[in-house]
């Protein structure tokens, strides 16, 4: 077999920063896939970046190795070239988006390479097919929901067929039916001879169709498996290593070890809200109780999202109440109770670094910045304390939002999406601290699609589909959340 990607004692490093890549060396075969794996910043992203010519043209850094791409040197491909050659799908699709309409989007690279008019039409509806975003070719793109742009933003790659893809997190904000799509895609592409680089933190959709993965840390490749290797690695190893369970079937289940008191603190009743004849949320009601942490599942543009905005007086209902310990709130008298980290966490991060990030808006004090300076150690983040927020990693810039909800106290805290693009490390660390939070008192609403932070952190789900709650459950078992969320 021909390489398609060989990478010769490459390293990297960004401006300013200490060195990302050191002395890798890597080669793909055409029609392998391979998966990135490793703790959040151990240089994923940046090594797809190097082959997908963001490092060092965007990106800019001491570059030194050589890699080549079907046999041609990089350096000697104009960068305009390369989006021929590599599809490229990141983990924030916003970035990648140019099109207002998802059509345009998955045509905007078959027209800048010249494909016939005939051509684009036949792509955009064969790829639309593939990803099952058919009834989206019309829609806004930034209307969608963040499941629904990561699919056209997979759509836009595809459309103009290049023989490499690049993945990023692919993954990360997907729901568990689309990321058995995307295995399904990427299998697909696999059976067509296409080559795969994926770099990802969940492993569990690629065990039977990865080749390999390679286990990155410190900018090094450190070990490298096949699927059924990894997946007969130890507990203690997965957990060592900061990975992500390969199995989700025999994860164990969160034991509440909180005692609930009796009285509801938080209550829901008869929510509605819709965007003329577009439905959000349909009679939903329920009540909380004081350090609860409650699961909010459901499918891509189930309705969660817009759920949390509601609850924290971001969105105004149509009908319904909302309560606090018995007192009714209006969307004003929320915002400082009911405290919403969004999903799109790029729109709520302003601080110049990361302490200004955490005492934003508060009165500073050496009190509230030593204890800015203590959330930032509990999420692994002091190394990073005078970086800006922009050029945190996604996995970064989500604990930092937690932080900075820790730092607000509500008594009331909604995650949307908290552990999205987080390694296994991580996602234990943020589970840990929110069972801190319950452990004082605060009620915990996560909107997760991520199983293994849900079994591991809550011990009550709410299940919306189509705005509407249509179940409220004790979790008792992975197979029995296993089978709501898929």
């Amino acid at each position: 077999m021909k390489q398609a990607i060989e990478i010769r004692n490459l390293s990297f490093s960004y401006e300013g920063v200490s060195e990302q890549l050191k002395n890798i060396s890597l080669s793909l075969q055409e029609g392998e896939v391979v998966v990135l794996t490793g703790p959040s910043g151990s240089g994923k992203s940046t090594l797809t970046r190097v082959i997908n010519g963001l490092v060092p043209y965007f990106y800019e850094g001491e570059l030194s190795g050589e890699v080549y791409l079907l046999g041609k040197n990089l350096s000697e491909v104009p960068s305009w070239q390369r989006g021929r050659f590599v599809g490229n799908v990141f983990q924030d699709p916003r970035s990648q988006f140019f099109a207002n309409e998802v059509a345009g989007e998955i045509a905007f690279g078959c027209e800048n390479y010249g494909f016939s008019h005939e051509e684009i039409v036949q792509q955009v509806v064969q790829t639309a097919a593939d990803l099952k975003i058919n009834s989206l070719l019309e829609e806004k793109v930034r209307y969608l929901s963040y499941g629904m742009r990561q699919r056209v933003a997979i759509a836009s790659a595809k459309a103009i067929d290049p023989p490499v893809y690049v993945m990023d997190e692919p993954s990360a904000n997907l729901d568990m039916k689309a990321t058995a799509g995307l295995g399904d895609l990427v299998r697909k592409l696999k059976s067509q001879g296409k080559t795969i680089l994926i770099a990802e933190h969940r492993l569990y959709y690629l065990q039977h169709i990865a080749d390999r993965i390679i286990y990155l840390q410190d900018g090094k490749i450190i070990a490298e498996f096949s699927p059924s290797d990894m997946a007969r690695l130890p507990a203690e190893q997965i957990t060592e290593w900061g990975l992500r369970s390969m199995k989700l079937e025999t994860l164990p289940v969160q034991e509440n070890k909180v005692k609930l008191s009796s009285e509801t603190a938080f209550e829901v009743k008869g929510l509605c809200k819709s965007f003329g004849s577009h439905i959000v949320a349909k009679d939903v009601s329920f009540q909380c109780k004081r350090g609860e942490i409650i699961a909010v599942v459901g499918p891509n543009a189930a309705g969660k999202s817009t759920l949390g905005k509601i609850l924290s007086g971001l969105v105004k209902e149509n009908s319904g109440t909302i309560s606090y310990m018995g007192k009714r709130l209006k969307p004003s008298g929320r915002r400082g109770l009911v405290w919403y980290i969004m999903q799109d966490l790029d729109s709520q991060l302003f601080g110049e670094d990361l302490i200004d990030e955490l005492l934003t808006g508060q009165k500073i004090t050496p009190e509230r910045k030593q204890k800015a300076e203590e959330i930032l150690h509990e999420l692994d983040l002091t190394s990073l304390i005078e970086r800006h927020p922009a050029t945190l990693s996604g996995g970064q810039k989500q604990r930092l939002a937690l932080g900075v909800a820790l730092m607000n106290e509500a008594p009331v805290l909604i995650l949307d999406e908290p552990t999205s693009g987080l390694d296994g490390k991580n996602m234990r660390k943020v589970s840990e601290q929110m069972k801190r939070l319950a452990a004082k008192g605060h009620i915990i609403l996560m909107i997760t699609h991520d199983l293994e932070c849900a079994l591991s952190t809550c011990s009550r789900a709410l299940h919306i589909r189509d705005g509407r709650l249509v179940d409220d459950f004790a979790i008792q078992s992975a197979e029995q959340l296993l089978r709501i969320m898929q």
